[in-house]
This record gives C-alpha cells, sequence and structure tokens, in this order.
C-alpha cells in the first residue's frame, strides 16, 4: 500500500458528440428530467445527473465529423422496469429486454443522436 495521496478525486464529466444540441437538449431535459446547468451559446451545454456533468457540444463546432458514443452511461434508477416504461411512455425505444446480471438490473436504450445509456440499479451489496 502507498502512502502516497489518491491522485483522482472523481468524475467531474462524461463528454458526448451531438449533431443538434436543440434536439439533445429537448431528450435530456424534456425526455430524461435532466437540469441544463450550463449552455454554451447554442452549440452546447451541461446537463446534472447527481453523481456527474453530462457535458455536450456539437461535433461540427469541433471541426469532427460526428460519431455517436459507443461506450454507454449507465443512469442510477431506483426501478429499472418502472423507469423502463415511463421513458417507453414518452417514445423511448430499448434494445433488448431488462438484464439481470446477478447484481443488477439494467436497460439498453440511445439518445436521438445514437449515443449509447443504460438504466441501471445495482440490488447486490458490493464486496
Amino acid at each position: 500500500m502507498s502512502d502516497q495521496a489518491q491522485l483522482i478525486d472523481g468524475v467531474d464529466f462524461v463528454f458526448f458528440q451531438t449533431r443538434d444540441f436543440a434536439a439533445a437538449e429537448s431528450f435530456y431535459t424534456g425526455v430524461l428530467g435532466l437540469r441544463c446547468s450550463a449552455r454554451y451559446r447554442d452549440i452546447g451545454g451541461e446537463f446534472e445527473t447527481g453523481g456527474f456533468t453530462l457535458s455536450m457540444l456539437e461535433a461540427s463546432f469541433l471541426g469532427q465529423e460526428f460519431k455517436p458514443s459507443c461506450s454507454p452511461v449507465a443512469f442510477r434508477v431506483d426501478d429499472v422496469a418502472a423507469a423502463r416504461a415511463e421513458l417507453e411512455a414518452k417514445g423511448v425505444e430499448f434494445r433488448g429486454d431488462i438484464v439481470d446480471s446477478g447484481v443488477c438490473h439494467q436497460a439498453y436504450f440511445a439518445d436521438p443522436d445514437g449515443n449509447q445509456l443504460i438504466l441501471h440499479h445495482r440490488y447486490a451489496p458490493r464486496a
């Protein structure tokens, strides 16, 4: 064991590209219910999840070709089935059934840009 202080203190934000920030903002605030805590003109902004910030910018502003994130962000919820039903009622399409891994429930979906997302609830205590 090292006596050295821990270098990493936490996660400040996760970053996604978007093609259209207005559409992304509508999804993340109107459908998922996240608060937009900062806007970067009309090209990006930040959404608060309670555990970290989801930062988003239009790919064209970065001079990049848009590519959706293939690394999913797992949003913690109390009840995956109930949260899934609520989002399905708002038009969100899920891939497959709810997964029970033996320690958690998960449901997979994507935002309008194709960025991968998960509803997640850990029901087993951490070892």
